[in-house]
């Protein structure tokens, strides 16, 4: 039994530590209710030679975020990057109407900070998105 918790702690803090050392993370609050937005779709683009080139794809965890949406083993390089969050899909499966099927967020990556963070409220009809820390 010991066993088993000392690899569960271990794989826990190992994911922890991947979180923490990503350099993308994302998070969605229902501005309806005030609670986080799980299992939206999150899909992560760059901007190269003036297409966009999806690079990965997530999911909001049951607190809205993800913690590590970059690629791993991966290091961020400067650029544009685009974050598009499948809002209408998630609408949807909440038995609700939205006026927005998806919201892309576009930013600039110039390699000053070492994590990039992109909150994002959320509801229906409007929405707001700002760069977090």
């Amino acid at each position: 039994m010991y066993k088993n918790l000392f690899a569960i702690a271990a794989l826990s803090a190992s994911c922890s530590l991947y979180a923490a050392t990503n350099p993308l993370s994302v998070h969605v609050l229902n501005q309806q209710n005030g609670l986080p937005a799980a299992d939206v779709t999150v899909v992560l683009k760059a901007q190269q030679k003036n297409q966009w080139i999806e690079i990965n794809q997530a999911k909001t965890d049951q607190n809205g975020r993800i913690t590590a949406l970059y690629p791993a083993q991966q290091q961020l390089k400067s650029g544009v990057y685009k974050v598009t969050f499948k809002t209408g899909d998630w609408y949807k499966a909440q038995q609700q109407s939205s006026f927005f099927p998806e919201i892309p967020v576009i930013f600039e990556v110039d390699g000053s900070l070492p994590h990039y963070h992109i909150p994002l409220l959320l509801s229906p009809y409007g929405y707001s998105t700002y760069r977090g820390s």
